[in-house]
């Protein structure tokens, strides 16, 4: 098998998902047989929105031949992951390198979990919802944003509503009696929001 680990191995994060990974070629004797490539083990070490270790997965891609460099799409945002180069020849693969350590930036969180439309009264509805996840980040606010659908399915004028990242509950008021409400809701991070869910609720016709 070779006898040498890849050197100088650099990671250039490129963005919330992806990275590019350059090392220098190994001398060719070293190599002791065909050179067939290079493969890169890399794992998520943890999740940097939340500090639970899990199980942890390895995946490698196999380059083949004298490349020097390779992409790793497929990263998830905000998380810190460690990567290591080997050589391959026909025989098997040589010593790792040294783990590098390297972190995604924040990206858009994943839809709210849930959303519930409870308590109609003439003129409230109260909203519950639950957090994003996959947050991607540190979630900054929700936006809610809500619109009353007339009879002939006509949208009103649409209102929103920034509600702070800590809030999973929020009492609607001052809404109109017996009014079919159309409501979307998502979560954001400092990069930007992320997917809606939508759900509909109606206030109640009389006491």
């Amino acid at each position: 098998v070779p006898m040498v680990a890849p050197g100088n191995v650099q990671v250039h994060v490129i963005n919330s998902t992806l990275a590019k990974v350059h090392w220098d070629p190994v001398p060719l004797k070293s190599v002791r047989g065909h050179l067939q490539g290079y493969k890169v083990y890399y794992w998520k070490v943890q999740s940097l929105s939340r500090r639970s270790k899990r199980h942890i997965e390895k995946k490698i891609l196999t380059f083949r031949g004298n490349k020097t460099f390779g992409m790793l799409p497929g990263l998830e945002p905000y998380s810190s992951y460690k990567l290591n180069v080997r050589v391959v020849n026909g025989k098997g693969e040589g010593p790792a390198s040294p783990d590098k350590v390297f972190k995604t930036p924040e990206g858009v969180p994943s839809s709210p979990s849930f959303l519930k439309i409870t308590n109609p009264t003439l003129d409230s509805l109260t909203l519950e919802w639950g957090s994003p996840t996959h947050p991607n980040g540190i979630l900054i606010s929700y936006i809610l944003k809500f619109q009353p659908i007339n009879n002939t399915h006509e949208l009103g004028p649409l209102v929103e509503i920034r509600i702070p990242a800590n809030e999973s509950s929020l009492i609607l008021k001052n809404l109109n009696y017996s009014t079919r409400y159309k409501f979307y809701f998502n979560a954001q991070t400092s990069v930007g929001s992320g997917s809606q869910i939508t759900e509909e609720a109606v206030t109640i016709m009389d006491e």
